[in-house]
């Protein structure tokens, strides 16, 4: 095939040897120089011409356009416009594959008009930062290898859809399987049955081939996925104030499944997170919901497990701070996608498709792309700061706390009243009226997974003697139900003046 032209552009001054570096890089790789052809504006010869005019000429002759940008603006036209932003301007015009790598310079230290360059070329552009010739070279290689991907000049199976030398169908647990179709049954109509046997299913699913499972399969279904994936977790880190310090007062690493990861990672952000009470009115209950709504969190936790690179050896990451979420994916947007189109309703794109439709069976995700654009329009709907998107080794989701306006229970461990309670534990508190179940306090909580439910909410407060069992002498008991003992009818009284 012929090889497909790449114009290099920069402030000539600043990186002439980045960009000679670079060119000779795709030259001689053995992979990228098969199909790239890098052009320099110092390979052209001297000619009669207006040189503005012959650049221009040859970012329309060119396949792609890869920009790198500094601190420097460089030369500027009578219109006060440098040729880098020309080229960059011409190739927009001209509808080319678009790729700019930015370097590591402070914003203070960069010329204002850089700045301003920048600031336009992030509006329409996912950018890459690099901070020396190495980090810019490895960059370009796994910007190259993915678009020769995804035009499937070069094909290899997405690593959902890959095998496992040593997984075997033996590795699968069947009770998962099963609880996979009864809830996928309800919430999505999924056509078989659990009597359909677990290879029907799983190839109707495209997880199994030949025998072998996926993947895809080992993530949504192995009796322990980090045995294959070790990096297949999520760690949970909880800091009391807006930096990463150490002592850390609460850090959990999850392990299990995608929807296990998924349940236990969010459970741990609504463990931590203030919970709103609301005055009664008709309701038996009292309604109540958390500072950030629950719908925010399990989107941008879902996102990050459902788009997240699993070839990487970095794990997901969501840290709670004093004034905001933050949830980190090692993984990265489709390419030429920007954060601002995650702003809008925008196809669906999944990085692991295989592994996106059980979820979407199971009706963790959607299919049409409104993942995040819901996560902004419901921060907006509750009056929280617009959440951010940002785009760099890793992608992150920002979602701000709010200013507090109602009452809340705090989600903070305290001392204030009856000695070290919970946070978790005055939830439970909060909304214990009578007796009740289990099942209906988890409910009222928006929890779902039961042993996170049980190891740090019921057995504490049990523990300190907040609540009791209606059936102590019958803790299993179907018909088990939980009261306030007089300690924790004493702490209500005091939650409900706070």
């Amino acid at each position: 095939m012929q090889k497909l032209k790449i114009f290099i552009s920069s402030v000539q001054t600043e990186f002439s040897k980045e960009r000679q570096a670079l060119s000779d890089y795709l030259l001689s790789d053995p992979l990228l120089g098969r199909f790239f052809e890098p052009f320099l504006f110092e390979q052209l010869p001297a000619i009669d011409q207006q040189v503005s005019k012959i650049y221009l000429k040859e970012v329309e002759q060119s396949d792609i356009y890869l920009a790198i940008l500094g601190k420097d603006y460089g030369y500027e036209d009578e219109e006060g416009v440098s040729p880098t932003e020309r080229e960059f301007d011409h190739a927009t015009t001209f509808y080319k594959t678009r790729f700019v790598f930015l370097s590591d310079y402070p914003a203070n230290k960069r010329n204002p008009k850089e700045v301003k360059f920048i600031d336009k070329v992030q509006n329409v552009l996912v950018r890459k930062a690099f901070s020396c010739i190495s980090e810019l070279k490895s960059s370009v290689y796994a910007t190259l290898i993915r678009y020769l991907m995804e035009k499937e000049i070069i094909r290899t199976a997405p690593f959902d859809a890959s095998y496992t030398d040593n997984a075997e169908i033996e590795d699968i647990d069947r009770e998962k399987i099963k609880r996979f179709i009864r809830l996928a049954k309800s919430k999505r109509g999924f056509p078989l049955s659990e009597e359909a046997g677990i290879e029907n299913i799983l190839t109707h699913l495209n997880l199994l081939a030949k025998g072998h499972v996926n993947n895809a399969a080992i993530l949504l279904f192995g009796k322990n996925p980090q045995r294959f994936f070790i990096n297949s977790e999520i760690r949970c880190a909880y800091f009391q104030g807006t930096e990463v310090e150490k002592p850390i007062p609460s850090y959990k690493v999850f392990k299990g499944d995608v929807f296990e990861l998924v349940d236990q990672a969010l459970e741990f952000v609504l463990s931590k997170l203030d919970y709103r009470i609301e005055t009664r009115k008709e309701e038996v209950q009292i309604p109540g919901g958390y500072e950030i709504p629950k719908e925010i969190i399990a989107e941008a936790i879902v996102n990050a497990v459902a788009h997240r690179d699993y070839t990487s050896n970095a794990s997901i990451q969501i840290m709670l701070f004093r004034d905001r979420l933050e949830v980190w994916n090692p993984g990265s947007l489709p390419l030429g996608w920007t954060t601002e189109k995650l702003k809008k309703l925008h196809s669906s794109v999944p990085a692991n498709p295989l592994l996106a439709e059980p979820m979407y069976l199971n009706a963790y995700i959607e299919r049409l792309g409104t993942g995040t654009s819901d996560i902004i329009r419901i921060a907006k709907k509750t009056g929280l700061k617009e959440p951010e998107f940002i785009q760099d080794d890793a992608f992150k989701v920002i979602i701000y706390r709010p200013f507090s306006k109602y009452n809340y229970v705090s989600g903070e461990v305290s001392g204030e009243v009856s000695g070290e309670v919970s946070g978790e534990v005055k939830k439970v508190v909060i909304v214990l009226e009578g007796e009740m179940k289990r099942s209906e306090i988890q409910d009222i909580l928006q929890l779902k997974h039961d042993d996170y439910f049980r190891t740090h909410y019921i057995l504490p407060a049990l523990k300190s003697e907040i609540i009791a069992m209606t059936i102590p002498d019958k803790p299993k008991s179907k018909n088990q139900k939980y009261r306030l003992t007089k300690k924790g009818l004493k702490l209500k009284k005091q939650l409900d003046k706070e």
